[in-house]
């Protein structure tokens, strides 16, 4: 329902996006949220509203979710609050988007606690705010629910579209 409306409010037509997820799952030794497998088949990985990155591939250097396990990236600031990134197996955040503005979109799993993924966001001084809805419901109250504070941008009058990121079409 909530990628639906996502599709709607961009005007995205999906793009079938094919994921091996019980590889990319293998490897996170944790098993991801439902409704951002079918974002991410449906959308890949771009930017909404020219403000949201989104991290909906699983292959590549562009808007690849698993780059951090890939190759060692930087993660948060560890002084940003109470949580630690994801490692294989153990408890901690994994980031699926972020903004302009320096806000991280992550979930809080634990892979001793499969399926239980809650939406974690840390803004741009630094605080968390924990979330129990899915991931395409909490983009969408970012990009289209005025009132929803204080990660919304909808606020801001930007253009509801999405855009893919290099090589999603292949080249």
């Amino acid at each position: 329902m909530w990628v639906q409306r996502l599709l709607e409010f961009t005007g995205w037509e999906p793009s079938a996006h094919s994921v091996d997820w019980a590889a990319v799952e293998e490897e996170l030794r944790v098993p991801l949220p439902p409704d951002f497998k079918r974002l991410c088949e449906g959308f890949g990985g771009g930017t909404f509203c020219d403000s949201i990155a989104f991290y909906g591939r699983a292959e590549g250097v562009h808007f690849n979710f698993l780059l951090p396990w890939q190759m060692p990236l930087s993660p948060l600031p560890s002084e940003s609050g109470p949580y630690q990134e994801y490692t294989p197996g153990g408890k901690g955040y994994i980031k699926w988007a972020s903004s302009e503005w320096g806000t991280a979109y992550c979930w809080l799993v634990d892979a001793q606690q499969p399926g239980t993924c809650p939406v974690l966001a840390r803004g741009e001084a630094g605080e968390w705010c924990e979330y129990d809805m899915s991931t395409s419901e909490f983009l969408h109250r970012v990009l289209a629910d005025e009132d929803f504070q204080p990660f919304g941008i909808a606020r801001h009058g930007l253009d509801p579209t999405f855009r893919p990121g290099p090589g999603a079409d292949g080249s």
